[in-house]
């Protein structure tokens, strides 16, 4: 089972959950608020996102989850970033769908706070 997979059947990590995606921070926080909201179903990749309704419920639903973390976390009004990596040249490193919600500071270009 992935790492993923086990982090969402953990209900003390998770700072959100329903029946289709959870949320919980990023071990390796990049930004003052680093927040992965994940499907509960195990989709390895965007690649794999089911066609039809299926993926279209679940790919609304992460976006949805963030902003609403996005707005209890302080952080919607002055902005944030989504971020969702496919593939190894994606740098995707856990092979599990997630949705990376970062903010907490004037956003860089690339990924993290400008200096």
């Amino acid at each position: 089972m992935c790492i993923f997979c086990n982090i969402a059947k953990s209900p003390d990590s998770l700072i959100y959950e329903d029946e289709l995606v959870v949320a919980f921070k990023d071990i390796r926080p990049i930004v003052p608020v680093h927040i992965l909201v994940i499907p509960k179903k195990h989709i390895a990749s965007i690649n794999e996102l089911p066609d039809g309704e299926e993926g279209d419920l679940i790919a609304g639903r992460l976006i949805n989850v963030a902003k609403k973390i996005a707005q209890k976390e302080g952080i919607a009004e002055n902005g944030y970033k989504l971020l969702i990596r496919t593939g190894n040249h994606g740098g995707q490193e856990v092979q599990h769908i997630h949705l990376h919600l970062l903010g907490g500071g004037r956003m860089k270009e690339g990924i993290g706070l400008a200096s």
